[in-house]
């Protein structure tokens, strides 16, 4: 039952919202503000409904030493589906920022460790539903809040390529696993490139869908404008099908309007004879980052599409170069909201809300603060100051900004199909040392986010396709479609790969 604020608890309260109470209207108040949570001594009584469980389990386990080569695995499980089902006989990893049931979550932090949720999100439920095995969870980094994979609370998870190297983030274990061979496809999430990104660093397939296409449902989220949550996968074929069997409206996603969902699987084979591809001018030639081999390598493949029947042309938005200025006056202000301030669930939206997983974060972010990844500290301590000082103005402004972006990206994709350009602008980067300077994490975390960011502002379908290896490390191309598109993006990124094959 909730306890009435003491007369000093109700004066600090007061403080805060710049209200000075004394005398007659302070008792006055208190008794008013304690009479007003009779209604929620009340709500204390009444049922809450939650999500499903619908497939029998016995719960994750940590894996041993030798059976976590990447450290990529932070449960494992073996959770069995409907068979004869689209997924059976697929394996699939689970990023740990999604609720399945039985199997404990942390989301990268000893902040959250011990929480067990008691229902699938419903991404999970459909896995099941089409047949696929959940395998486990796989590592995320801190909160999901970095690109690179070096801010778990369990460890950096190790690059398949080359062990010294990052495997990118934040669906950091996600791609990993995939990459390695020890599941075929699985689950990843999206706030600024956390798909696309460590999909293309570990040299596998990973598509950001259209804003809404798959439920957030049962996910912690970052921010509720970006949040995305996606398929990763060793081929496009299996992308494709895990796309079809998690897209669509869950009737409780306030992220979900209008969804479209299309025959991701069987319009796959259409090649791209009749495709129009704009390279993105604005995706190359990032000062102090692009690296020469990766730009070549995107070209080529750009030439290679050319070859094979689509029409390739050179085109520029400039705004791009505004994207991650955008991106970072939503999610600075915005995280902060809704991961510190609301405790990870927001308000003001409706839907489910996953209570058990609020009160355990609540908990452990109120008195293990200081556990906190660098990249969560940073991002706090600017929201805040930026709340306070400026109220609100820089992220109201950045999301009036994100209508010219996303319109500037649609001007281009009125007469062109796909845009094309770069996933990640550098291969992947050393894991930084025992001993890096906090600035040398942050950076590490934070830097290859600039041709990713702006596409989870607009929520256009982003993916990216291994297009080549330098220096024994995958480069990624990213195609971008129309909003609800995915079959394009997908038909152009399938005819790439089995011309490769």
């Amino acid at each position: 039952m909730p306890r009435p604020p003491t007369t000093e608890q109700l004066i600090d309260i007061a403080g805060s919202f710049g209200l000075h109470l004394e005398g007659e209207e302070l008792s006055s108040f208190h008794a008013l503000v304690a009479a007003t949570l009779k209604s929620h001594e009340r709500l204390d009584e009444l049922w809450e409904p939650s999500l499903p469980v619908r497939y029998p389990r016995t719960g994750g386990r940590r894996p041993e030493p030798g059976e976590n080569p990447l450290n990529a695995w932070y449960q494992l499980c073996s959770i069995r589906g409907a068979p004869g089902e689209s997924l059976s006989g697929r394996r699939v990893a689970v990023k740990d920022n999604v609720c399945v049931a039985g199997v404990p979550m942390m989301n990268g932090t000893s902040v959250l460790e011990g929480y067990t949720p008691e229902f699938d999100a419903p991404v999970v439920e459909r896995v099941l539903a089409a047949g696929g095995e959940v395998a486990g969870k796989a590592v995320c980094e801190h909160l999901c809040f970095s690109g690179g994979s070096h801010t778990s609370d369990t460890g950096p998870v190790l690059n398949p390529n080359d062990h010294t190297r990052s495997a990118g983030g934040s669906s950091s274990g996600s791609a990993a696993l995939v990459a390695a061979g020890e599941v075929e496809m699985a689950i990843g999430g999206d706030q600024g490139g956390s798909i696309t990104i460590p999909a293309a660093w570990c040299g596998v397939c990973g598509l950001k869908p259209t804003y809404g296409l798959v439920p957030y449902t049962g996910i912690f989220p970052i921010e509720h404008t970006l949040d995305h949550t996606g398929p990763i996968a060793a081929t496009v074929y299996d992308v494709a099908l895990l796309l079809e069997a998690t897209a669509g409206e869950d009737g409780l996603d306030p992220r979900q309007s209008g969804v479209r969902v299309g025959e991701y699987v069987r319009d796959l084979e259409g090649g791209v004879q009749d495709l129009k591809i704009g390279v993105l001018r604005e995706g190359f030639g990032w000062p102090g980052l692009s690296e020469r081999d990766v730009e070549e390598s995107v070209w080529e493949a750009a030439r290679a599409l050319g070859s094979f029947g689509a029409e390739v042309e050179e085109v520029s938005v400039p705004m791009h170069r505004d994207g991650i200025h955008i991106w970072n006056g939503i999610a600075v202000e915005g995280s902060t909201e809704t991961v510190m301030r609301s405790n990870a669930l927001g308000t003001n939206h409706k839907g489910h809300y996953a209570t058990s997983l609020l009160d355990a974060f609540a908990r452990g972010r109120l008195t293990r603060a200081d556990d906190l990844a660098e990249t969560v500290k940073l991002t706090m301590l600017a929201g805040e100051h930026l709340r306070r000082s400026y109220h609100g103005r820089y992220y109201a402004k950045a999301q009036n900004l994100a209508r010219r972006l996303n319109a500037a990206y649609d001007e281009v994709l009125e007469r062109l199909d796909l845009l094309l350009l770069p996933t990640v602008p550098i291969k992947a980067t050393l894991l930084p040392g025992e001993g890096a300077s906090r600035e040398e994490s942050i950076e590490r975390a934070l830097e290859m986010m600039v041709n990713n960011a702006p596409f989870a502002v607009t929520g256009h379908p982003a993916m990216t396709v291994p297009c080549g290896v330098s220096d024994g490390l995958p480069v990624g191309m990213m195609l971008v479609g129309r909003p609800w598109e995915e079959s394009t993006v997908l038909r152009a990124a399938r005819a790439f790969e089995r011309a490769r094959t």
